[in-house]
């Protein structure tokens, strides 16, 4: 039986015929995206903001909208759509990049700059481009709060660095009319194509029965244990979405990735009760060997089964131990290039129940990856707009550098907020210095 690459490639090929630079065929990590969007009844796609602040007056609007088009005409991912043809997702290429600096209607009375941006992004019309500006001004703070913002199904978290980055290049390029020469721009079409396929080639080829049997024996005793979504949970007046942020001390380097898995194992349990074996998800990889480096999504999403243990405070209980953790997930990575959709319908065929949800996420960013947003010369703030929808119950994000900066996001309509400001607490106890036992 051929593999579910296998059989999205012969799909793809059929459909695309003589239409290759148009349509061009996704990840298995873009497949999961468009996917999910295309289950979601609001079809609400994965968003990926990042909102700096300016001094007023700093941003030209024009200046910006030519920088962000030539920007997107650079890169193939950024000015195409992901969208489903005859039931396969693929990404339709545009020939113009349609980028524009869009200001968002009048606030209403006693409407703030953050309301006005999550009012804009929850707008957000899944078929205009995967790359858009928001430019909201901040009377109180004499500031004006520029928002990037990116449909994660053309990009990871691996490439935003590299769109901040080149933004600011492109915003002080003199040209402000200019896009990129004709054969510049298929040029870097072709490397992504053959970076797509790469990446696909890879995953075609970690499609083993043996890789199946693992997934289906390693995530066998999962089952979703978050309760479903109510919005009736969510107290009149307040935000989709509750928040909670700490800054820790850093020590010996930071925490390691299986530290940070063992240490969400606390927060899971205070969320979802001991004894559980919890559907945690994170990204992970990169670009194929050999592959240009093209903006694009190509880090897949594995499962880690969160053993959330007895537990006897926050922080503690027996669980497996961070040894094992760390063993268990060294064993995943080597069958990491299964797609998640691949690694679904193992565990389904092996008669578990588990469907493909998610109770939580996490993300880990490395401080010196994040460069600031500079336009001609002035550095923006990075500032974060709370309060957006989110896609899974809860999720954490972790950013290292010469302190931890930790987040955790949670969703109203799924956890009550007592209960998730618990679960923070258990998870900063168990990050302090203090309390690791990995290194």
């Amino acid at each position: 039986m051929l593999s579910i690459t296998s059989q999205y490639l012969a799909r793809y090929r059929r459909l695309a015929g003589d239409r290759s630079d148009t349509l061009l065929p996704v990840t298995g990590a873009q497949r999961r995206f468009v996917l999910v969007r295309a289950l979601d009844p609001t079809g609400r796609p994965d968003l990926v903001p990042m909102f700096f602040a300016f001094p007023s007056g700093t941003i030209d609007p024009e200046r910006l909208r030519a920088a962000a088009r030539r920007l997107a005409a650079r890169h193939t991912a950024l000015r195409s759509r992901p969208t489903v043809v005859r039931g396969t997702p693929v990404l339709s290429v545009a020939a113009d990049p349609d980028v524009g600096v869009i200001r968002p209607a009048a606030p209403a009375p006693g409407e703030s700059p953050a309301d006005t941006l999550r009012r804009a992004l929850a707008s957000w019309d899944a078929q205009g481009p995967s790359l858009r500006l928001f430019l909201v001004h901040d009377e109180e703070r004499a500031e004006d709060v520029l928002a990037v913002v990116l449909d994660h199904a053309v990009c990871d978290g691996r490439s935003l660095a590299r769109i901040v980055d080149e933004l600011g290049a492109a915003y002080a390029e003199e040209a402000a009319g200019s896009l990129p020469a004709p054969g510049e721009t298929q040029t870097e079409l072709t490397a992504y194509r053959e970076a797509v396929l790469g990446q696909l080639a890879a995953e075609e080829k970690a499609e083993t029965p043996e890789a199946a049997a693992y997934w289906a024996d390693r995530l066998r005793t999962l089952h979703t244990h978050a309760p479903q979504p109510r919005p009736a949970r969510v107290p009149e007046g307040a935000k989709p979405s509750g928040a909670a942020q700490a800054r820790l001390p850093a020590h010996d380097g930071g925490v390691s990735f299986p530290g940070l898995l063992d240490a969400c194992r606390s927060a899971a349990r205070e969320l979802y009760g001991p004894d559980r074996a919890v559907p945690l998800g994170y990204p992970w990889g990169g670009r194929p060997t050999g592959a240009e480096p093209v903006v694009g999504c190509f880090l897949n999403t594995l499962v880690f089964p969160v053993d959330t243990g007895h537990g006897h405070g926050p922080g503690q209980g027996p669980g497996p131990g961070p040894e094992a953790t760390a063993d268990a997930w060294w064993d995943d990575l080597d069958r990491a290039d299964v797609p998640f959709d691949a690694v679904v319908a193992a565990v389904r065929s092996a008669g578990s129940g588990w469907t493909g949800g998610l109770d939580g996420l996490l993300t880990v960013d490395d401080d010196t990856r994040r460069p600031p947003l500079v336009l001609d010369g002035v550095e923006g703030r990075e500032v974060h707009v709370d309060g957006r929808p989110v896609r899974g119950p809860f999720a954490v994000s972790v950013t290292q550098g010469a302190e931890i900066r930790l987040r955790m996001v949670w969703d109203r309509a799924v956890l009550d907020d007592e209960t998730a400001h618990r679960a923070f607490d258990a998870l900063t106890h168990a990050l302090r210095p203090s309390d690791r036992t990995v290194r």
